[in-house]
């Protein structure tokens, strides 16, 4: 759409005199004011549209090049003005992009705000200062950090998303909350232009979420909405303090983590209105009553008796969890914020999740947002009016707040009509009719038809009022105002089918105004009525029957067909003397111009006016037509709203929004609720004893003290660690041992180092997943700059990918050099690297080794592949490759209670079924308390699937672990098997997606059967892509191993050296599926044939993302 003012554009002196264009405002040189509006010339000849070398923004251009900072910043403002009022300022772009570099943080921030507006537009010329960006990623100043990351966050080029990536790991780590404040707005942006990197930004998020600073938490929790809102896992941890925070948040952050608090809250606790509630308790405490009276008269053996039954009979009486508690009383203050977002987000989160009891409170502050402007009262009321549905003594003492004011607009009217009506009880009806009857002298004729409508809906929920509705409606009938008196008719014929028998005189009445009314729907209204009691009335429906057709082809539509009916029924119930008549009117109706009337004619004819041979149906005619028809319902115009959660676009349109998330159901059995407990270290005062003092401290700490003693051990390696990477890191920090002195000379530096060493040890203790205690204190090195909160309740910190071959050495260096402390360095280092070796664990099994896991065989055996080696002499067959298995998570031991599952694939052929992907699960009991009948539960799986369950583990002890073998046929596609992880503790719901690498076996086959196949695969079914791999997959052992990490392929001969042929099956249905890659210097031209294009275009993806990394 053209913006205002660019039809002007033709004509600049009508533009310079009262019509500002928007986007041709700078086409005239700015005045000497600085203003940016041109002076008017006189000559019509000097605009721009007749000036053919004229420059654009030649004067800001000139001041932006200009040595003066002071002309910069002038320059930049007038062009952040032109951007703020909506003006096209991006031909700018090149000179103010040079500006980046300025020294003025004036004109610094300015530019920043700019390049964030156009980066996106003029992508190109903002790759060129992506350096002066990184660089700026460092500036001293906050605002300049967080600008540079909003900018390179802006440029929308997938070529710099690993620079993204470590831009964004670095501003989480920032001192500063506004900076990682940015960095949780820019991860939403990175997950848009790259998908691929959800993990690795699942990680950052993590850290993010565990920050405990206001400023910080709305925009995480945002983040996490928007690229993990399955993750429920991440806010565990997290919920007590977002609950904490809640009241400190920025408005609009908690708008954002009430509506995801909402969802947790629905997910992991049970309903606060469930049948075992408060309706309960009352018979219980009753039946209780009678009991204790008893008890006098019984003998003992009869009490016992009566306690059992007591017992077997009470039901379990609900206590709401504590965490659930939390949620609602830390919310509850909000109901007093100034925004009308906040408020709604309450009133939302109490609606779904709050026990009926407790929803009233929500009502006076949705009284008091009606006071607000236009917009928010349609939004509050659409809101209220759902709530009244089902909670109508909510708003019942607020009822004069609904009513109608003459400065409402049309759709606030009808909602406030809504909200009236579901309002309506026998006590309060006379108000609200009272009410209706000055809304029905209206001069908007719309909210007049509606109100009508309202009355019959009170009407017909009211029997106590449907005479006085009636007679009133009947009275609306005289009006004369046509709109009324139609919408009247269209009331009371709905009012009347309840009770059409008491209701004779209301017919008559109708049956003489059918000349007088001229609204076609009020006329088919009332001959419809005539036509349905015509019984009632015998003497005025024949009358009616002649008036109508006789006027019959100057009548609309849908009057004509009313017509036909009550023909049709007249000539049923009075055939002597409409029969003729009827005939009459079909006969007009046979030529008629409506194609639906011709039709109904000749459909109608057969059952009245039968000829020689009448239709078979013709018999029934009587109950056909004549059957009674039941009521109708006068529903509300708002019905169906409730199945989206309030407070949502999807709810205010009444429509699924691209976005919008369902409301899950309650769980029937409450989940863990240990999840949420934040594991704290289990000796902290004693540990921080030894940091502070020195190293005598140390020697007097008592040995029989096993916890003591490993932390001393811990702070000793660091203390080497920290010594050896003293140069490189180029720290001031020391071992407590060696740096005494500098402890003693400086306090900071003491404070600084107890910190860090506390949060050093803490995450030896808490954390399973780091690999050596060098690595750990090199992570804690990076994050030294987190805020001094974190040091009480230490976290987990994110890994962060810095130096590893300087790690790996100074491990191998420190495990050389190990003296008499080498039995306690040597159990601390085989603690930690355990779980992230998998070699060792894998090679216990005495039948397989994992290297002969995934190594890829053929389908029949392993000697059909040797025997077509042997058939080439010049083949580029690379042998001996063994490849690690991977392992993934299928259960975190945080949501199941100690419970961790993983599983790797075998890439053997299934013992279940040669269809089945293959798969090892190793479980391990990480909790406090044993797990007993550990089995597959119910299935969700798409159609196609099929699970073979493993095993049940009858029991699984505290620190044990356990192997299973399952198969699944995915049936050929990526999406996942649902299944659920069921034990005597508690279900636990998992998916396994197998990539698209694992759904294949390998397939023998020589070089000229290869080519064959491949010509046969050609066109669609053909991918391929020119790749950029690196040195090491050059080689031909190196290009062999990431093809056959990235898929269960079998390498097939070739005669040229540097082209390699693979082949496989797919599991389910035996399609082939062929690559070749070509070696071509430093890139490779890889070609994926596969007629299953999905398969095979995943397929390629994955081998370039595992050709171009660096892995």
């Amino acid at each position: 759409m053209e913006p205002f003012g660019a039809q002007y554009a033709l004509y600049p002196n009508m533009a310079g005199n009262g019509f500002q264009a928007s986007s041709y405002a700078n086409d005239r040189p700015p005045s000497s004011t600085g203003s940016g509006e041109g002076d008017i010339s006189a000559d019509p000849a000097s605009s721009g549209f007749f000036t053919t070398d004229y420059k654009k923004h030649d004067d800001l251009k000139t001041m932006l090049d200009s040595n003066k900072d002071s002309l910069k910043l002038e320059a930049m403002k007038r062009i952040i003005g032109m951007v703020a009022k909506g003006k096209d300022a991006s031909d700018l772009f090149p000179p103010v992009v040079k500006n980046v570099v300025s020294k003025n943080l004036e004109v610094k921030k300015l530019v920043y705000v700019y390049l964030t507006r156009y980066a996106e537009e003029q992508q190109d010329l903002a790759l060129l200062s992506i350096s002066t960006f990184q660089r700026a990623l460092k500036d001293p100043n906050q605002l300049i950090r967080a600008s540079a990351l909003r900018v390179l966050s802006s440029i929308r080029v997938p070529v710099i998303t690993p620079i993204m990536m470590l831009a964004i790991k670095e501003a989480v780590m920032d001192m500063s909350p506004y900076v990682r404040k940015t960095a949780a707005h820019a991860i939403p942006k990175l997950y848009s232009l790259d998908p691929e990197t959800k993990d690795q930004l699942i990680e950052v998020l993590d850290r993010l979420l565990a920050d405990k600073t206001t400023l910080v938490a709305g925009s995480a929790i945002q983040a996490f909405v928007e690229i993990c809102p399955e993750r429920i896992d991440l806010i565990h941890k997290n919920y007590r303090k977002l609950c904490n925070l809640l009241v400190d948040v920025e408005e609009w952050g908690q708008v954002v983590i009430l509506n995801m608090l909402t969802h947790y809250c629905r997910t992991q606790f049970i309903s606060p209105n469930q049948d075992g509630g408060e309706e309960i308790e009352r018979p219980f405490y009753e039946s209780s009553g009678k009991d204790t009276e008893d008890e006098d008269d019984d003998d003992e053996d009869d009490d016992a008796d009566g306690d059992k039954k007591k017992k077997a009979d009470k039901p379990a009486p609900y206590v709401m969890d504590q965490d659930h508690r939390l949620l609602l009383r830390q919310s509850k203050p909000l109901l007093n914020s100034r925004n009308a977002a906040v408020v709604m987000a309450v009133a939302q989160l109490y609606h779904h999740c709050a026990p009926k009891s407790e929803v009233g409170v929500v009502a006076k502050s949705l009284i008091r947002l009606l006071r607000s402007h236009k917009e928010i009262q349609y939004v509050v009321l659409s809101n209220i009016a759902t709530m009244t549905d089902k909670r109508k003594s909510m708003f019942e003492p607020y009822l004069k707040s609904f009513y109608v004011r003459s400065c409402d607009p049309l759709h606030v009217k009808l909602l406030k009509l809504e909200i009236l009506t579901s309002l309506a009880t026998e006590t309060n009806i006379s108000t609200i009719l009272r009410e209706f009857q000055t809304y029905v002298t209206s001069s908007d004729k719309d909210f007049a038809a509606a109100t009508i409508q309202a009355i019959g809906r009170c009407a017909s929920s009211i029997a106590e009022v449907t005479d006085t509705c009636l007679n009133g409606l009947v009275r609306l009938m005289s009006n004369r105002d046509e709109a009324v008196v139609a919408e009247s008719v269209v009331v009371i014929k709905k009012l009347l089918q309840m009770r059409p028998s008491e209701h004779k005189g209301i017919i008559c009445h109708m049956a003489k105004m059918v000349d007088n009314i001229t609204v076609p729907m009020a006329r088919a209204s009332i001959l419809w009525l005539i036509g349905e009691y015509s019984e009632r009335v015998p003497k005025i429906a024949p009358d009616v029957l002649r008036r109508m057709a006789k006027n019959f082809i100057n009548e609309e539509d849908i009057v004509k067909l009313q017509i036909l009916n009550l023909a049709v029924k007249m000539c049923i119930t009075n055939p002597k003397q409409t029969k003729l008549l009827c005939q009459y009117v079909m006969n007009l109706a046979k030529y008629d111009q409506n194609y639906d009337i011709r039709d109904r004619s000749r459909f109608l004819r057969q059952f009245v006016l039968t000829s020689d041979k009448p239709c078979a149906l013709a018999k029934y005619s009587k109950k056909i037509f004549l059957a009674t028809k039941p009521a109708p319902v006068l529903e509300s115009l708002t019905k169906g709203h409730d199945n989206y959660q309030l407070g949502s676009l999807s709810h205010l349109l009444n429509m699924k929004t691209t976005g919008y998330q369902e409301l899950p159901e309650w769980p029937a059995v409450a989940p863990d609720t240990t999840v949420r407990n934040v594991e704290l270290p289990p000796v902290w005062k004693e540990e921080r004893e030894p940091v502070r003092g020195s190293k005598k401290t140390k020697q007097r700490q008592p040995s029989t003290d096993l916890k003591k003693f490993y932390s001393s051990s811990s702070e000793d390696d660091d203390d080497e660690d920290d010594d050896e990477e003293e140069d490189d890191d180029s720290t001031e920090e020391e071992s407590g041992d060696e740096s005494a002195e500098d402890k003693e000379a400086s306090d900071e530096s003491d404070d600084e180092e107890e910190k860090k060493k506390a949060s050093s040890d803490s995450s030896e203790d808490s954390s399973d997943d780091s690999s050596d205690e060098s690595e750990d204190s090199s992570e804690e090195d990076s994050s030294d700059e987190d805020s001094d909160k974190e040091v009480k309740k230490p976290v987990k910190p994110a890994p962060v990918e810095e130096k590893p071959k300087k790690s790996k050495s100074k491990a191998d260096a420190k495990a050389s050099s190990s003296g008499g402390g080498g039995g306690a360095d040597l159990l601390l280092d085989f603690d930690d690297l355990g779980p992230s070796l998998p070699a060792p664990a894998a090679s216990s099994n005495p039948v397989l080794g994992v290297a002969d896991l995934l190594t890829p065989t053929a389908a029949g055996s392993g000697q059909v592949a040797s025997s077509s080696l042997s058939t080439s002499s010049q083949s580029n067959i690379v042998q001996g490759i063994s490849i690690v298995p991977k392992e993934h998570e299928l259960l975190n031991r945080l949501s199941s209670g100690g419970l961790t599952v993983t599983y790797k694939y075998t890439r053997t052929i299934s013992i279940f079924s040669p269809k089945m992907v293959s798969l090892e699960l190793t479980f391990t009991n990480a909790g406090d308390k044993p797990f007993s009948a550990i089995k597959v539960g119910d299935k969700k799986t798409q159609a196609g699937m099929e699970i073979h369950d493993f095993p049940e583990i009858a029991s699984l002890g505290v620190g044990s672990s356990s192997t299973a073998l399952m198969g699944i046929n995915f049936n050929d596609t990526t999406q996942a098997a649902g299944f659920q992880l069921s034990s005597e503790q508690g279900s636990f719901s998992v998916s396994i997606a197998a990539p698209v690498g694992e759904l294949m076996q390998p397939h023998t086959m020589g070089e000229a059967e290869f080519k064959t196949q491949q010509g046969k695969l050609g066109g669609m079914n053909e991918n391929r892509e020119t790749v950029a791999i690196t040195e090491a997959k050059t080689s031909p052992d190196g290009l062999c191993r990431c093809v056959r990490s990235v898929a269960n392929l079998l390498q097939v001969p070739s005669s040229q050296p540097d082209v390699y042929f693979f082949a496989a099956q797919t599991l389910a249905t035996s399609t082939l599926v062929l690559v070749s890659v070509k070696v071509q210097g430093k890139s490779s031209k890889v070609t994926v044939n596969c007629e299953k294009m999905v398969i095979g275009t995943m397929l390629l993806k994955d081998l370039k993302r595992a050709l171009t990394s660096s892995e």
